[in-house]
């Protein structure tokens, strides 16, 4: 197996191991954790990707995905505190109230 193929391989466990985390969890800070790890297997996968095809592109691209996440998380975390400190709830199948 080549280096690239076990980046690869390593870039999807890491996606699914956040996808699966995302799924099962219940707590909103958990679930922008693994939306994070998510972001990160994508990453690994983009820039792997590119560093097989010579470009640069990609880790230009993967750059850009970076500042999203975190953008996401500041305001996700926000939102999640503002919500926690109103209503009192930390898992996301109580949120659903929130529309009464």
């Amino acid at each position: 197996m080549t280096l690239e193929k076990a980046y690869i391989i390593l870039g999807f466990l890491v996606f699914f191991l956040g996808l699966f985390g995302a799924i099962i969890r219940k707590n909103l800070i958990t679930i922008l954790i693994c939306t994070e790890i998510m972001l990160t297997g994508a990453n690994i996968i983009l820039i792997t990707v590119d560093s097989i095809l010579k470009g640069t592109d990609a880790q230009i691209m993967s750059l850009f995905v970076l500042t999203v996440a975190a953008a996401e998380v500041a305001i996700g975390l926000g939102l999640v505190m503002a919500i926690f400190r109103l209503k009192g709830y930390e898992g996301s199948s109580e949120i659903t109230h929130l529309r009464d």
